[in-house]
């Protein structure tokens, strides 16, 4: 899209992946790699080789408790999420969900892909009945946590030693967001 002084304005999406397509899985590996390297990575410290993390996207589009939303940059991967049901045998949890693995490359920042899709990830979490949506987030992660903040998760607490990166503990902080008034369950 082209601004008025004739710079072209980068086009965002935010999506639920149900299937690989094209240049999905080779975007996901690289965005993946860059947020890793930059110290932003889901776990890994180091990027794993191309095989096992391919792997690992293909795994994750497998398992029925896991949707993958991704975030897109000109049509490229840039940035991913997972929203993570409680287990069919866990019905005491069955309200609630989790935010995880999620991630945005470097070079993909500062277009406001993160907000887009946190709130995506909320909307389906609301559509498929959760009341609560929780995350963690390592302490280092300042622009995701202040992103979590001003859309309404609440920090409820901290875990002094949640990582351990470069020989030395990080903190992680947990938040919870409260979707809709809880109803009484049958």
């Amino acid at each position: 899209m082209m601004t008025e002084t004739g710079s072209l304005t980068p086009v965002t999406a935010v999506e639920r992946l149900t299937e690989l397509e094209g240049n999905d899985l080779h975007d996901l590996c690289d965005a993946a790699e860059a947020a890793i390297l930059d110290g932003g990575g889901f776990g890994w410290l180091t990027p794993p080789p191309r095989h096992v993390m391919e792997n690992y996207w293909r795994g994750v589009l497998l398992v029925p408790d896991r949707e993958l939303f991704v975030a897109r940059l000109d049509g490229t991967i840039g940035g991913s999420a997972q929203l993570l049901r409680a287990q069919k045998n866990n019905e005491a949890q069955a309200r609630n969900g989790q935010l995880t693995t999620f991630f945005i490359a470097p070079w993909a920042r500062g277009h406001g892909l993160a907000r887009q899709l946190t709130e995506l990830v909320t909307e389906a979490a609301r559509d498929a009945g959760m009341v609560v949506l929780n995350l963690d987030v390592r302490e280092t992660q300042r622009r995701a946590i202040q992103v979590y903040e001003q859309l309404g998760f609440e920090r409820w607490g901290s875990n002094p030693y949640y990582a351990w990166i470069n020989g030395g503990w990080v903190a992680g902080h947990f938040y919870s967001k409260l979707l809709a008034e809880p109803r009484q369950l049958d």
